[in-house]
């Protein structure tokens, strides 16, 4: 029984780590398009990778900050919506610093 439990925790953490890498990503690679303004010149993938690195962090920043003041548990869809609010927040205020 042990060895079951153990397999959906370890499962359970793998799938969110996903989960929040591509929410992260997407976030943070649409904040960085669709944000306007002027390019300035650089390496413009530099640029993308941080929002979206930035968007990962916000991501799991929030969900376990979250879970540790005891506002949601893993996989309830408060999680999920304040995951994607937070990281789209935060994936916007990078791409206005480095835009």
């Amino acid at each position: 029984m042990a060895i079951i439990d153990l397999k959906m925790v370890l499962m359970g953490a793998s799938m969110g780590f996903l989960a929040f890498l591509v929410i992260g990503a997407l976030s943070g690679a649409c904040a960085w398009a669709c944000y306007p303004g002027q390019k300035l010149p650089g390496r413009p993938w530099q640029k993308l990778l941080i929002c979206a690195l930035g968007g990962f962090g916000a991501c799991i920043a929030s969900a376990y900050l979250g879970q540790f003041a005891g506002y949601f548990q893993s996989g309830q869809m408060i999680e999920w919506i304040v995951v994607t609010l937070v990281s789209g927040l935060v994936s916007a205020l990078i791409a206005v610093l480095i835009k």
